[in-house]
This record gives C-alpha cells, structure tokens and sequence, in this order.
C-alpha cells in the first residue's frame, strides 16, 4: 500500500468538504446558522463549556451532512434508476441528519433561552 503525504490527504479532505458545500443547499444553510450561533455566542459572552459544546454540536451537524451526502454518492453510483433500498438506504442517511439537526436545535434552545427568553 503507497504511503501518502499528510498534506495530500487534508488537501483530499478539503475537496470533499468543498464538493459537499458547492453541491448541497443544507450543508451552506448548516454552514451559515453555524457561524451566526458562534457569533451570538461571542457576543453574549457563553460560558466556555457552553461554547465548546455548541462548537461540538455544529461539527456533528457538519459531519452528518458529509456521511449523508457520501451515502447519496454511493447509491448513484450504484445505480441511477429508482430501487426501493436505493430510496430507504438516502432515507436513513437523511434521517441521520434530523436527527443531528433537532439535537442541536434542542442544545441551542438550552444554551440560548436565558439569553432571550424572560
């Protein structure tokens, strides 16, 4: 087995990451409401263990979308006609995602409802 470079696999990596950014409307959508909670975050000054977890949540979310948007590459590869596992194999990567998406909407809520709720 050939020995790569650590620099050609993040560069490997980072195409990946882009592909899905450039490809998939959710991951931008993910991308931006991310930032914006960082920034919130900052602003208001979070408690660093608060911080850290909605720094973590995020990436969960991030990194679902990836093994979501893997998973959809696969199943095209495999065949580009409908089959019923095809469509159950997308369904469960998606529902991977819900599930990673209210979570972190459930973390937010705890973290934030404090800040602007009486």
């Amino acid at each position: 087995m050939k020995h790569r470079r650590l620099n050609d696999s993040v560069k490997d990596a980072l195409r990946g990451i882009f592909h899905v950014f450039r490809s998939e409307r959710n991951m931008r959508i993910h991308i931006i409401a991310g930032l914006v909670v960082i920034v919130v975050a900052g602003v208001l000054d979070v408690p660093r263990i608060e911080y850290m977890i909605l720094i973590l949540t995020i990436g969960m979310m991030f990194v679902a979308e990836l093994i979501n948007t893997a998973f959809e590459e696969v199943v095209n590869l495999i065949t580009e006609e409908y089959h019923p596992l095809a469509g159950t194999v997308k369904n469960i990567a998606a529902g991977a995602v819900l599930i990673a998406a209210l979570t972190a909407l459930g973390i937010g809520y705890i973290v934030f409802r404090d800040y602007f709720l009486p």
